[in-house]
């Protein structure tokens, strides 16, 4: 996924309710930039950090920023969890995701379960139920999620094992928005609800699958399959 115009950087000085923070540009003004993220982040708040811009292109918008990525020493981490779709989607087109090939037709947030919307839906073949989870937490050298406990997360595993038993395939994808893992496993410390959730969905027939990126100034972009462990 490339951006419209590449990146400005910035320093971090805070971010706060959790969807603004505070920056200091090249010029030492500040700025508050939009955070979509509405998980805990951590590791990726430390003020004085290098963090990358877009300007906001929807003339509603309240702020004129919006924060993608933040440079975390070991890696570029994109905290932007509304590009994740996106990603995604452009890395089955490109068939990066080998495991998702061969679906005439893919649809964007289709109505289904409880009051529900399924990320993508891919077609003809049958009917593939594709949820999507943007993973930004490192805890040693691998990936995990959540970052915070997750009720709607734990309702979507729910729905993906209800699809399976409707005679569908349902799979979920994280996608690791860094480049400095080496491996992925949910956060049982943090949300062993969600956890447990995602252990019964494996055994019901819903797919696992972890996808990492590469990431810069221009675009972000899928790069590799990494192994997953909920043991």
């Amino acid at each position: 996924m490339e951006f419209p115009n590449e990146l400005t950087t910035g320093k971090l000085m805070k971010r706060y309710k959790r969807f603004l923070a505070d920056v200091e540009l090249g010029d030492g003004s500040v700025i508050v930039a939009h955070c979509a993220n509405s998980g805990s982040m951590t590791g990726l708040k430390k003020p004085g950090s290098t963090v990358y811009l877009s300007p906001n292109q929807n003339p509603k918008a309240k702020l004129d920023w919006r924060w993608e990525m933040i440079d975390v020493g070991t890696s570029l981490v994109g905290i932007n969890t509304s590009k994740a779709n996106h990603i995604v989607e452009e890395a089955i087109e490109n068939g990066t995701i080998t495991e998702l090939q061969g679906h005439d037709t893919l649809r964007r947030e289709v109505k289904y379960g409880k009051n529900s919307r399924i990320d993508l839906l891919l077609e003809e073949p049958g009917l593939c139920y594709v949820e999507v989870k943007s993973v930004t937490l490192k805890v040693g050298s691998g990936a995990r999620f959540p970052d915070a406990v997750t009720v709607r997360g734990t309702k979507h595993l729910q729905e993906l094992m209800d699809m399976v038993a409707d005679g569908h395939r349902a799979v979920m994808v994280y996608l690791v928005q860094r480049s400095d893992c080496d491996s992925f496993s949910p956060a049982e410390e943090i949300d062993p609800t969600y956890t447990n959730t995602l252990r019964q969905a494996a055994k019901a027939g819903v797919e696992l699958l972890c996808y990492e990126c590469a990431l810069s100034a221009k675009g972000i972009y899928v790069t590799k399959a990494l192994p997953i462990n909920i043991s």
